[in-house]
């Protein structure tokens, strides 16, 4: 039994799995970012009082399509955007 094969029509179907959607693109920093532990669900999560974010792609306020980078605007929808769950 230990060298029996498994046929091809045996064996389960590979399907395509769907990347879950993340509140906020993966791109999105800001210096309150790096101080937590967990993956960002609030815009309060990225926001100090100085409200300065950037993009990690383009090291500054816009984002690779032109737009203005903050929480509220980094989000699924927008062009640039990548879930933190892409491989």
């Amino acid at each position: 039994m230990a060298n029996e094969t498994i046929s091809q029509e045996d064996s389960p179907k590979l399907t395509t799995s769907v990347v879950p959607e993340s509140a906020f693109c993966s791109s999105l920093r800001s210096k309150k970012f790096f101080m937590i532990d967990e993956l960002p669900t609030e815009s309060s999560q990225y926001l100090d009082a100085s409200n300065h974010c950037w993009c990690r792609l383009t090291q500054q306020v816009t984002g690779p399509d032109g737009g203005s980078v903050h929480p509220d605007s980094c989000v699924t929808g927008r062009d640039c955007y990548s879930s933190v769950f892409d491989a």
